[in-house]
């Protein structure tokens, strides 16, 4: 069976990992979710992603998850904006701050997959994937 939205699973079992305090946690590997993981990572939300090779198809990422000293979660909340059936488009002026600034919406632009001040900076705007608190 194919997977119809594969971002959204990526999300969903990084929500999940952080809800139960795991360590790591294993999703399909595309261009996409790694561009996430690579955001996530240059934002200090997670602690990197490694690429394992399954053998079967495009692989499997290893997402290792942040916590803090005393084991509070980094992530406190992932949601998906732009879905399939409705997809969500922004210009650099109107992205979003999450959390006023403190948080970060995860955009895909013509530049790859950046970061909501990334995506200022380059003042290029696109397709709002998620944003994270």
């Amino acid at each position: 069976m194919s997977m119809q939205d594969p971002i959204a699973d990526m999300l969903t079992r990084i929500r999940n990992a952080v809800r139960n305090h795991k360590n790591t946690v294993l999703v399909h590997k595309s261009k996409v979710c790694a561009g996430i993981a690579k955001v996530l990572t240059e934002e200090g939300y997670i602690l990197g992603a490694d690429e394992i090779d399954d053998g079967k198809g495009q692989g499997l990422l290893r997402i290792n998850l942040k916590y803090g000293d005393r084991g509070e979660k980094v992530i406190h909340r992932i949601q998906r904006v732009s879905r399939p059936s409705c997809r969500v488009y922004a210009k650099v002026e109107e992205l979003p701050r999450p959390l006023e600034g403190l948080g970060i919406a995860i955009v895909s632009t013509s530049s790859g997959i950046l970061s909501d001040r990334q995506a200022r900076e380059k003042k290029v705007g696109g397709e709002l994937l998620a944003t994270v608190d």
